[in-house]
């Protein structure tokens, strides 16, 4: 997913993190986030496969949490 759309947000969740989640209303419930606010990704249907290793690696870094939530992916 691309961001072309005006109303979309973007907010990191610490400062010094690196993944921006991404804040669209038009689609409430989505859980997307972007390490460059150019390529926009769903955590349910693209982690960990559409990320790149490194991607992976700071995404598992900053997000415990999701690492745990997904361990059956891995």
């Amino acid at each position: 997913m691309k961001d072309n759309h005006p109303k979309i947000k973007f907010r990191k969740n610490n400062e010094s993190d690196v993944i921006w989640w991404v804040d669209n209303p038009e689609n409430i419930g989505e859980w997307l986030f972007t390490f460059d606010k150019k390529q926009i990704f769903n955590m349910f249907r693209d982690y960990p496969h559409e990320l790149t290793q490194k991607q992976k690696a700071i995404f598992d870094k900053e997000n415990p949490y999701w690492v745990d939530f997904f361990k059956d992916r891995q």
